[in-house]
């Protein structure tokens, strides 16, 4: 495949086809994000995503899964994507859902009617990244979109039909607002009721504006136990109904998996009893931690 380097997927797409018919992030604010920052976006002509395709028929065998890449594939024109989808289905007889990341923006300026379309046309899961429920947080990381835009944008998905998986970033408020971090992101959490909820540690990259932050004295990095602290809180304050929670990226320091409700009392006494007692644990160490 005619991939534009770096490529990146969700941990759960691990074993999927990833077809590239965007490059790049139509946002690329964020401050802690280093991810796209080399790539200008944009959308490909159809001529070359049909050549990927036909690509991709040639070796890949049977095909289940398909991962649209770069960063918000849901940038993408609906007529556009509706043809991209048909063309799956019909190239690949066993695929049974395609994905993508997808932005907050593009969720809030599709009209409902086109997400239903696109929905309709075999886009079954949108990956987005809510990152924290703090208006100040999200303000100071340039994510785009305050926390009513972020639940709007995710209400809008889950209207249209998508299954919804959300990421959040624990210690992404630094030292001085973690509890809000955690409380106000829990907050947000309860009101877009997601499918699927991921944890990432923040991990600064080099490059980025945050990491500079960070380097010159303006953030304070959270320490492995005072992550898990955070973690804990954004846990405690969660009322959540049938969502799978996973803490297991290359990020975490204790990888972590349940599902809320019923889980959820006891991951909170796991982590405080981390937090009161590390020596009982392995966390795992930072050379071996990554994006």
């Amino acid at each position: 495949m005619n991939y534009d380097m770096p490529l990146f997927r969700p941990p759960s797409e691990a074993f999927s086809l990833i077809l590239q018919p965007t490059i790049g992030c139509s946002n690329n604010t964020c401050t802690f994000c280093g991810m796209y920052k080399m790539k200008k976006f944009r959308i490909k002509e159809w001529a070359e995503i049909e050549a990927d395709i036909r690509e991709a028929s040639a070796y890949a065998g049977e095909v289940e899964r398909i991962f649209l890449a770069d960063g918000n594939a849901l940038a993408m024109g609906t007529e556009m994507m509706v043809s991209l989808l048909g063309r799956l289905y019909e190239t690949f007889p066993g695929l049974k859902r395609v994905t993508s990341y997808a932005g907050p923006r593009d969720l809030l300026e599709k009209p409902m009617d086109g997400l239903k379309r696109i929905r309709s046309a075999g886009l079954t899961m949108l990956y987005l990244g809510v990152e924290s429920g703090s208006d100040e947080i999200l303000r100071e990381v340039r994510k785009g979109v305050d926390s009513a835009g972020m639940v709007e944008a995710c209400r809008r998905a889950k209207e249209a039909g998508f299954d919804l998986s959300v990421t959040v970033l624990t210690g992404l408020g630094g030292r001085e607002k973690t509890r809000q971090n955690a409380v106000e992101t829990a907050s947000v959490l309860n009101r877009i009721q997601p499918d699927y909820i991921g944890a990432l540690t923040l991990t600064p990259v080099p490059g980025t504006v945050l990491y500079k932050k960070m380097r010159e004295g303006e953030f304070t990095l959270l320490n492995p136990l005072e992550n898990l602290r955070e973690l804990k809180w954004m846990l405690e304050n969660l009322s959540l109904e049938g969502c799978l929670f996973r803490c297991n990226h290359a990020s975490n320091y204790l990888p972590l998996k349940g599902r809320l409700p019923e889980d959820r009392d006891r991951l909170v006494a796991l982590l405080e009893d981390v937090v009161q007692n590390p020596g009982r644990y392995r966390l795992r160490p930072e050379h071996m931690r990554g994006l």
